[in-house]
């Protein structure tokens, strides 16, 4: 799948967008998906973040090793984002196995793309 270019959002509208997907981190996806951090023997999620970088929000789970040749290093893997395509339309991608992002959804609003997610 080509990557479309996001168009990057300007001061107050940026902000919106940064805070927006950052409350949904803090008051859904991190209650609901990582409310305990349980170390196991394998790779095992230790905490969601975001990132913003031109008109994208990604959102990110920090994993921790329990292997025993590389006990506690710790990585990211991006699992879904959110692109600012214009003014009020933005795209939801997930990012599937092959470590390509892949559209979910396109053309919506910025409240109806974080529900997706």
């Amino acid at each position: 799948m080509a990557d479309v270019q996001a168009e990057a959002p300007a001061g107050a509208e940026r902000q919106a967008f940064i805070a927006a997907c950052e409350a949904l981190l803090a008051d859904v996806l991190r209650p609901r998906l990582l409310p305990v951090v349980t170390p196991t023997a394998w790779n095992y999620p230790v905490s969601l973040h975001g990132a913003y970088a031109g008109g994208r929000y990604r959102f990110i789970t920090r994993y921790r090793s329990g292997w025993p040749d590389n006990l506690g290093e710790e990585f990211d893997r991006p699992f879904a984002r959110v692109d600012r395509m214009g003014p009020g339309d933005f795209t939801v991608q997930w990012m599937r196995h092959t470590g390509a992002w892949w559209p979910l959804r396109t053309g919506l609003a910025l409240e109806d793309a974080l529900h997706v997610v």
